[in-house]
């Protein structure tokens, strides 16, 4: 069994992850996860996710505001967020932020203020930032490099992005974390990508309960099917599973500072 895995980004606030949080728990345990990352999308998400984080220490939690919300969620500027934050020592990231320009769910100008407050908090806080970015490539680049400096943590969450705007991002210092997308049939270019990403950039995730890898497809998702992903990157990068699973904690653990 692998040990000491990360599931850099998952819903635990969503169902059925929600209503069966003991049991997902204990699967993750079982299947050698030592921490999960939950992911903060809306403000009622984040008062789910402040009970959640309080039930076992392997789980941290996130602050942010997802880009389909950000229409019902115009008044939350910087200081909203690090204030935020500030309250709870276990929430260790911003996010998730950033463009999504696929669905017409915010609009654009809403999304880009929106991100940008989550940027200026995350330099702030010194914190990393996690960061959904779908049929916005060319924006997400621009605004990024526009806050480059020393204190900008990126992470480009479940990274389906092409290999010429990951080598962009390397320049940014960004982190690029892999989601059951990669074991799919369909995603050669995407394999390709993460073939070319440097090991220690590279992070795992479920999404969970969205997005469930090869051979689980068709079922909800649990942070305990992270191993599928794990295993296909370990043969994309060409490592044994546990020095993969070793890599992508040692990263996980340096970009959040634990």
């Amino acid at each position: 069994m692998k040990k000491n895995m990360i599931d850099s980004h998952c819903h635990l606030d969503h169902e059925p992850l929600l209503e069966n949080l003991n049991e997902v728990i204990k699967r993750s345990k079982e299947a050698g996860i030592s921490k999960l990352l939950t992911i903060c999308t809306t403000l009622e998400s984040f008062d789910r996710i402040k009970k959640i984080i309080i039930t076992d220490p392997m789980i941290f939690g996130t602050f942010g505001i997802h880009p389909h919300e950000t229409e019902k969620s115009h008044l939350i500027d910087k200081n909203y967020i690090t204030n935020q934050v500030n309250q709870n020592e276990r929430i260790i990231g911003i996010g998730e932020t950033g463009l999504d320009f696929f669905y017409n769910h915010s609009n654009k100008e809403r999304q880009i203020d929106s991100f940008k407050a989550h940027i200026e908090a995350s330099i702030e806080l010194n914190m990393p930032i996690i960061i959904h970015s779908r049929n916005a490539e060319d924006e997400t680049y621009e605004i990024l490099k526009s806050y480059k400096s020393e204190k900008l943590k990126i992470l480009m969450h479940c990274f389906t992005g092409s290999l010429n705007f990951a080598n962009k991002l390397i320049e940014l210092n960004a982190f690029f974390s892999a989601s059951g997308i990669i074991t799919f049939k369909n995603s050669l270019e995407l394999q390709k990508t993460f073939k070319n990403i440097p090991l220690d950039k590279l992070l795992v995730e479920t999404d969970s309960p969205f997005l469930a890898p090869i051979p689980m497809r068709g079922k909800k998702n649990e942070p305990s099917f992270i191993k599928y992903t794990l295993e296909k990157l370990s043969i994309l990068k060409e490592k044994t599973d546990q020095e993969m699973s070793d890599l992508t904690t040692q990263n996980f653990n340096k970009l959040f500072n634990l």
